[in-house]
């Protein structure tokens, strides 16, 4: 009498196209978050303390960008960057649009934390002879920080989530991989649950670490 194939011996089987997909989830979701991360509070900068006319180029960004689907990114970065002369990868166009999207948003999580902080302490950094930067780096950005971190972490998990859609142009991640494993021994339920709580781990370690660097900068 035939018996199916059990899921635990379909999953093994499956094993390299779960670890390649986790991978390219892993890699594309952290050089959006480092990326994203550090334009963001560039732009979160010149957002605060810019003269206008700097300002306004990252205004028109930000709004821009936060206003624009994660999709349409993603879809606008892989077609009009080959037709604008530059070659690019499925990967790297993805990861360069999640980029985008992350940075838009750190960059209004950082401008609401640094407006939030009294406008005297700059000055009181300047009365002891602190410069723009001494005070921005030992006074400005410690106190944000603390403000940062919870918003920050809710924005990378998003990314996280967001990285399915890279699927769309070809980039082999996990739910695409998912998909491909499913369409070979119609195991639906299970192989998507499974997806799942692999993404739930993801998210929850960047949750971790989002706890561990707060307990860190928390205040006595």
């Amino acid at each position: 009498m035939y018996q199916p194939p059990s899921w635990f011996h379909e999953l093994w089987a499956a094993r390299s196209a779960f670890s390649a997909g986790l991978l390219t989830t892993v890699q594309c979701s952290a050089l959006a978050i480092l990326c994203g991360t550090v334009l963001g509070v560039c732009a979160g900068l010149v957002l605060t303390y810019g003269r206008w006319w700097g300002r306004w180029p990252f205004r028109i960004y930000v709004d821009l960008v936060r206003g624009t689907p994660v999709f349409v990114l993603v879809l606008a970065c892989f077609y009009m960057a080959p037709a604008l002369g530059w070659p690019i990868t499925a990967f790297a166009a993805g990861s360069l649009g999640l980029s985008l999207f992350c940075a838009s948003h750190v960059a209004e999580i950082v401008r609401g934390a640094l407006q939030a902080i009294p406008g005297g302490q700059l000055e009181a950094g300047k009365a002891i002879g602190l410069t723009f930067r001494q005070s921005l780096a030992y006074v400005l950005l410690p106190q944000a920080l603390r403000q940062v971190l919870p918003t920050w972490v809710n924005a990378a998990t998003e990314i996280v989530k967001a990285s399915t859609l890279l699927s769309v142009i070809g980039v082999a991640e996990l739910l695409l991989s998912t998909q491909q494993v499913i369409a070979r021994n119609f195991m639906t339920l299970q192989f998507y649950l499974f997806a799942g709580a692999l993404f739930f781990l993801i998210n929850y370690a960047i949750a971790l670490l989002g706890r561990a660097i707060e307990k860190r900068v928390a205040l006595p």
